[in-house]
């Protein structure tokens, strides 16, 4: 019907057939997947590297590996945006890095992938968490009482989600035993903010591409307490993390957040000498 009667000029061969205007490339499975951690600016990573010109990134979360993966990798591969073959694929899903069964669906999928692990002090992280829960739940208990089993014996509660997710070296271990470490990138969520080109250096540099993003492409809004993108990826505007990006944090007794550093002392360590760098949280 309409102009689709009329012979359209022969596409380009990379270019899928099928009616609408449709952008070149081809839908690929993720070479590149931030798997990690929640509350630890695996969105901001994923707005600064969509920036450049050889990333194409997926929006939303598509929690593939941890809760829609009986929908099958074509499903999967359906989400992503189209690609050309100089660009990156990447998504991300910070619920991965604590998932059991996704080292190994992910490794299925492809061994080469690189993951990408955003980390940041496991307290701050936590408190974060409980934070962003309580803005949708205001009737939780209070954060000692999720964080302890037994407060006076200072028995953490390490099945509380919040708490359990810093755990890092924990964690890495499921990984470590499908993935190299030379596969995994890790970034320090507090550098993110102090020094965003250098982060975002590193993570260009992980992925094999060009060194694009650089000091020029941030600055620092003091409101926020964030750096900022002078322009985004679609719209060419200043582009600031969202509403619920740099919230408040609830005010906590210091010496609940003395017993936490403790209790997560020994893991930072074991996860600072497996990755054979020292995120400086102690």
């Amino acid at each position: 019907p309409g102009s689709a009667s009329r012979d359209p000029p022969a596409p380009p061969a990379s270019s899928p057939p099928g009616p609408g205007p449709v952008r070149p490339g081809t839908k690929r499975l993720p070479q590149a997947i931030v798997v990690g951690v929640k509350k630890g600016g695996t969105r901001a990573v994923l707005e600064f590297i969509r920036v450049h010109p050889d990333v194409r990134a997926l929006g939303t979360e598509p929690h593939f590996f941890d809760r829609n993966y009986d929908r099958g990798l074509e499903w999967y591969r359906s989400l992503m945006p189209r690609t050309l073959n100089s660009q990156i694929t990447v998504e991300k899903t910070p619920s991965y890095f604590v998932t059991k069964e996704a080292p190994r669906r992910i490794f299925n999928m492809s061994r080469d992938t690189k993951l990408i692990v955003v980390v940041r002090n496991p307290v701050t992280r936590a408190i974060s968490d409980y934070t962003q829960t309580l803005s949708k739940k205001p009737d939780i208990p209070t954060f000692e009482e999720l964080s302890f089993r037994n407060r006076s014996l200072g028995l953490v509660d390490t099945s509380w989600n919040a708490i359990r997710i810093g755990m890092y070296a924990v964690h890495l271990e499921s990984w470590l035993q499908y993935f190299p470490l030379s596969q995994i990138h890790f970034v320090s969520g507090e550098k993110l903010i102090t020094d965003p080109a250098g982060e975002m250096g590193k993570v260009q540099d992980f992925l094999g591409i060009k060194r694009v993003i650089t000091d020029k492409h941030f600055y620092f809004n003091k409101t926020k307490g964030f750096p900022c993108l002078k322009k985004s990826e679609s719209s060419g505007l200043p582009r600031c993390l969202g509403k619920s990006k740099g919230r408040t944090h609830v005010q906590i007794d210091p010496e609940v957040i003395e017993q936490l550093r403790d209790f997560y002392r020994p893991y930072n360590i074991k996860f600072y000498e497996t990755v054979g760098q020292d995120f400086r949280w102690e």
